[in-house]
Formats: structure tokens, sequence, C-alpha cells
């Protein structure tokens, strides 16, 4: 099965992504084979910014998505939105990618299920 997360919201301040990341987490151990592919859009890109630091205690998005990434998970981030907000290549952590609306696109109509956060 081929599962398509589609993120809008900040990292932090609300906890769409957080609760997104942990459903994603949770799919990858528990159904082995799925794929899960999450694409970041508008203020969600800064999911996918290395070196995120957050208080002892606090969830990391970062961290997650590392572990999201592990598991064979895809994050791909919309590259008209990282321009709009001074985000370069070299600012995402490993394992994300710079993407754009037509492989959005192809996520989209490939995707068995479809979530957004």
């Amino acid at each position: 099965m081929k599962i398509l997360f589609i993120i809008n919201d900040t990292p932090y301040g609300t906890e769409k992504a957080y609760n997104a990341l942990r459903l994603g987490i949770q799919i990858l151990k528990d159904n082995p084979g799925t794929e899960l592919n999450i694409f970041l859009l508008a203020d969600a890109i800064g999911c996918g910014v290395a070196e995120q630091k957050t208080p002892d205690g606090y969830y990391n998005i970062g961290r997650m998505m590392k572990i999201i990434t592990r598991e064979g998970g895809k994050i791909k981030v919309c590259g008209t939105c990282m321009d709009a907000r001074g985000i370069n290549e070299q600012m995402l952590q490993s394992g994300v990618q710079r993407s754009n609306l037509k492989e959005f696109a192809e996520w989209t109509v490939e995707a068995d299920k479809i979530l957004s956060f």
C-alpha cells in the first residue's frame, strides 16, 4: 500500500506535524512493506530543516523525520515554498529532498490513501 501524508503546518506551534509523524512512525513499524511518502508544503517546510533544537522533554520534529527516513519513508519539500521562505537545499536535513509540483502530483495519483495535516 502507498500512503501519502501532506503536511501544511509549522513544525512547532500546533501539533499537526507532530501527529502526522507519530502516525507515520507507527504505520511503518506495524506494516512492513507499506510505502509512506510525506510532502511538506507552505510553513511545513520548516519540518525538514536540519539542526532543530528544542527544550529538553519537548518533541523534536527533526528527530522524528530521521526515524521516518531510516524506516524507509520518503520526505520531499515543495521547492517553490522553500524559495518563498529563503530555505535552500543545504539547510535540509539528510534524507529530505527538494521537490516540485510535478512530483507532488505523481505521488498523489499513485497513492492508495492520502491524509492531510
